[in-house]
């Protein structure tokens, strides 16, 4: 039930690592109640409970029956979102769930197909589209500032130690992970790499090429690749770079670039350190001012609990504007579906030695 001043009771489905960041994101939205979280493990889940004031079940169709709640966000591992979206669907809950949507494009539309026949909405969990420094490249973009757009390129030089692999761990899995370094960590940068390139309602990639690796960690530790690179064209015919590692000790902060004939930007983990155009426009003093002095940390460079959730708090608020029609989605699945596509054609290439097309 919800309480005075409550306008959304949300669950989470699978109470690892990542749900510790939603938990604390829908702490702080505003007439947001987190009810409830399900996870198998009991003393994990009683620890989650404590510490973040809700309930736990052991058992995620008990948790939706008896705490009915409007929205649940999903942080299972990335091969395991199907199953709790179908429950969600055919209960009438909304369901964001956490990047990537899934592993395959095949059940991505199988989620999709989901919550249409169930008329509910899926929506995807990518914050670095809600970083406003991200959102600042995405706009200028949109706006053709940089002119004819020779190159976008993304970067994820990071380091994974050994025991992020562990055996009873489903990272580095392929029925759970899908993937490595490319479908799990650096996934962010793919989403963000299309996003702005296609900024202007484009078909973001219409091909690529890559090449796979294991070089930090052996097969006997994981199934998928701690390092990949690839090359995109995209429609316009501007051409993309992508390196995912978990291979590159001690890790990196990631970067971001995007350059054509009238300008450049440039995002180094949270920092712009490259903001300049042909033609100067009376905000851009300001926007190097405000994103310039980013508070320096290590990002996910070598631990992925440090990063922080504040992107979170506005990807899960931007989901819950859009049910209450205060503003439209911007990540419904088809949109995180294009992710999955890419990394899709990404591994394709690697093993094939040929340019692929997503689908």
């Amino acid at each position: 039930m919800k309480g005075d001043g409550v306008q959304h009771r949300i669950a989470i489905i699978g109470v690892g690592a990542i749900a510790g960041m939603h938990a604390r994101a829908i702490g702080d939205l505003v007439g947001v109640e987190l009810a409830a979280g399900s996870c198998r493990t009991e003393s994990k889940g009683r620890q989650f409970a404590e510490q973040h004031g809700c309930r736990w079940y052991d058992d995620t169709v008990m948790m939706l029956e008896k705490e009915a709640p409007d929205v649940v966000t999903i942080c299972t591992p990335s091969g395991a979102h199907l199953e709790p979206l179908r429950a969600c669907a055919q209960r009438g809950i909304h369901v964001l769930c956490e990047k990537p949507l899934e592993i395959t494009t095949s059940r991505v539309d199988e989620m999709i197909r989901l919550a249409q026949d169930g008329e509910v909405v899926l929506g995807g969990i990518f914050p670095s589209r809600f970083n406003p420094v991200v959102a600042a490249v995405h706009n200028a973009a949109a706006a053709g500032r940089f002119g004819l757009v020779a190159a976008v390129s993304s970067y994820v030089p990071w380091w994974r130690d050994d025991a992020y692999y562990a055996p009873q761990r489903w990272q580095g899995t392929m029925a759970l992970d899908g993937g490595g370094a490319m479908m799990n960590q650096s996934i962010h940068g793919v989403d963000m790499l299309q996003w702005i390139a296609s900024s202007r309602g484009e078909n973001p990639v219409t091909e690529a090429f890559a090449f796979t690796a294991q070089r930090g960690h052996n097969q006997e530790l994981i199934e998928v690749e701690d390092t990949a690179v690839a090359v995109m064209r995209f429609a316009d015919g501007s051409l993309g770079q992508l390196l995912g590692a978990t291979s590159m000790y001690p890790g990196s902060l990631k970067r971001f670039q995007i350059a054509g004939r009238d300008g450049m930007a440039e995002i180094l983990e949270d920092e712009l350190i490259t903001w300049q155009f042909r033609t100067e426009q009376e905000t851009d003093e300001e926007i190097r001012a405000r994103f310039s002095t980013a508070t320096k940390t290590g990002g996910g460079a070598s631990d992925p609990m440090a990063i922080d959730y504040s992107n979170h708090t506005r990807n899960i608020g931007a989901f819950l504007d859009a049910l209450d029609g205060r503003s439209e989605l911007m990540l419904d699945g088809t949109e995180a579906r294009k992710s999955v596509s890419i990394v899709e054609a990404i591994y394709e290439s690697a093993q094939s030695g040929r340019a692929v097309a997503p689908r």
